[in-house]
């Protein structure tokens, strides 16, 4: 029997040294309370009618302040100093946290937890500990209700994500006063203190509870949020604790702070906050649809034009200038009727579908009747100049500073647009198979996107809410590139380099472009009128062609004549 309780334990043991990050393992609920350690964290489950009280013992004396955090998916949870919930003492939601202030000879700390959900809800929580001379996060705050508040307040919509915290302040010994915030902005008041703004992306296509509990692990002490996230900016105790971020809609993001002291080389981690930029209690559009209805026959339809643009485009001179044309006109439209109406986005889809056909038929019908070829390129050559300037901007060109102002952005983006159509003014027919290729096999891209998440569909996205959303240029715009998004992008390189390379090689040898069509028609209408010898020429009229065609309708229509002798007539 004493073998098999060793052999128990030590399988009991390895399960639990398996657990990332040095998780504990969920904790007995019929006790009534959870026991947490310092740095550890650990699984449980709340339930409505039973809260928790969690415990923290064995506190180091050189601790002097605590901060206990919680996290869940999409399901509140509330976390107190007390029984009674009280909301400078308590804070409800995904991400939620409480700074503990230790008195002189405190070696124990308890909080309580409770959910007010009906279903029970799974969570991940630890406690960290920071001495007197680590700042503390939300030590400042003149914004929220608790006293310090070390959350991080996270906004979204279609556009932007917004995330707001506290100032934090210096660290002070147990027992001592706190250090005044706002008496003085020179080096002994929190003013030196400077903020580092850092960004985690979850796996693509990655909306599990477990996955996101983990990660979150990843983000919560100082060294691991170095070690595992991009910073994106640093803020200094003038600028506002306020940084916008392009919204990722079904893609998790986990956003956190680091408050850092440069005199005592000390730092110290706010309560990292997480999105999807969706909702996953939604009726219609939630975080576990891939898209609407509406979205997918619409790129659907675009990818399929746009993938025989890709191969066939030249040779196909008035198919191609249908599809600029419908690109060209159904951007604007797009842009218009959303700043200024306010009609559902199956509405606007379907307008800009309609206004972008008659945008390519109009092109298509400009060329035919006066077969002004410079201006069509200049179309084309357009189209092709605006996915470079997207492209260019979407790499980290795009979060630099002088392009926050729209101005500065506006005019630089103009002038890489215009300056593709220039540089190939002299070779037109390169500038057309390129255009065929770049673009149509990019509308493939969009059309993936509607199925399975990729960060490549933001390219122009990203210009487009900038167009329609009046605040976007304040924010960043990172995406994350992960596995999917290189094999599309290698699956956009492929079809491109296999579109330009064949229209290439099947155009060696025969005219640059087709003839102006119009006076193509006038000539062979000409030839047919005074060459008697062409059998056009003896071609009835339009109108009595049309007569006739009517005559045999009508006798299809008419009785048959009854059965009998008939006798010729002879002259």
């Amino acid at each position: 029997m004493g073998l098999l309780r060793l052999l128990v334990l030590a399988v009991l043991a390895s399960e639990g040294s398996m657990m990332t990050g040095g998780a504990e393992a969920v904790g007995n609920s019929s006790k009534g309370f959870l026991e947490f350690s310092v740095g550890k964290f650990r699984y449980f489950e709340l339930n409505r009618p039973f809260p928790e009280e969690a415990i923290l013992r064995h506190i180091s004396s050189n601790v002097t302040f605590l901060i206990f955090q919680i996290h869940s998916q999409y399901r509140n949870t509330t976390l107190s100093f007390s029984q009674t919930i009280l909301p400078n003492t308590s804070g409800t939601g995904n991400d939620k946290g409480l700074v503990f202030i230790l008195k002189p000879e405190q070696s124990m700390c308890t909080w309580y937890l409770e959910t007010t959900d009906t279903e029970p809800v799974q969570n991940v929580a630890i406690p960290l500990s920071y001495s007197e001379r680590d700042p503390i996060p939300g030590g400042c705050n003149l914004e929220f209700d608790l006293d310090i508040d070390p959350n991080i307040y996270l906004e979204y919509n279609f556009f932007e994500t917004t995330i707001k915290f506290a100032p934090a302040n210096l660290g002070y010994a147990r027992g001592a006063d706190p250090p005044p915030c706002d008496v003085g902005t020179g080096q002994d008041f929190r003013w030196r203190l400077q903020y580092d703004v850092y960004q985690y992306f979850l796996p693509e296509n990655d909306l599990t509870e477990d996955g996101l509990l983990q990660h979150m692990q990843w983000m919560a002490q100082v060294p691991q949020v170095k070690a595992s996230a991009v910073k994106v900016v640093t803020l200094t105790a003038d600028d506002k604790t306020r940084v916008s971020f392009s919204s990722l809609w079904g893609q998790g993001v986990i956003y956190n702070v680091i408050v850092r002291d440069p005199l005592l080389n000390t730092s110290a981690a706010y309560v990292p906050a997480h999105t999807y930029a969706c909702s996953f209690e939604a009726v219609e559009g939630n975080c576990a649809s891939l898209g609407r209805v509406s979205t997918k026959v619409f790129f659907t339809l675009f990818a399929m034009l746009g993938l025989f643009i890709c191969f066939f485009g030249h040779r196909f001179w008035k198919t191609e200038l249908f599809f600029i044309g419908f690109i060209f006109m159904g951007f604007f439209v797009y842009i218009l009727i959303t700043r200024l109406t306010p009609v559902k986005y199956d509405v606007r889809l379907i307008l800009t579908a309609v206004v972008g056909t008659i945008g390519g038929i109009f092109l298509v019908a400009t060329w035919w009747r006066f077969g002004v070829l410079l201006l069509c390129m200049l179309c084309v050559g357009l189209v092709l100049g605006f996915l470079i300037s997207s492209v260019t901007f979407f790499t980290p060109l795009g979060n630099i500073k002088v392009f926050r102002d729209d101005g500065v952005f506006w005019v630089t983006f103009s002038c890489i647009t215009l300056l593709i159509p220039v540089i190939f003014m002299g070779c037109l027919r390169i500038l057309n198979i390129l255009s065929c290729g770049i673009v149509g096999s990019y509308a493939v891209v969009l059309a993936i996107d509607s199925y399975m998440y990729t960060s490549l569909s933001y390219i122009t996205l990203n210009v487009l809410r900038r167009a329609l959303h009046m605040d976007f240029h304040r924010a960043f715009t990172n995406v994350p590139f992960q596995n999917n998004d290189f094999i599309i992008l290698a699956v956009w390189g492929m079809l491109a380099v296999s579109g330009i390379t064949l229209q290439i090689r099947r155009e060696r040898g025969r005219p640059f472009f087709p003839p102006h069509p119009y006076k193509r028609w006038k000539q062979e209408r000409e030839r047919r009128v005074t060459n008697i010898l062409d059998p056009s020429y003896h071609i009835p009229p339009l109108r009595e062609r049309l007569y006739g065609r009517l005559t045999q309708i009508k006798e299809l229509f008419q009785e048959e004549q009854p059965a009998g002798e008939r006798t010729p007539l002879l002259l």
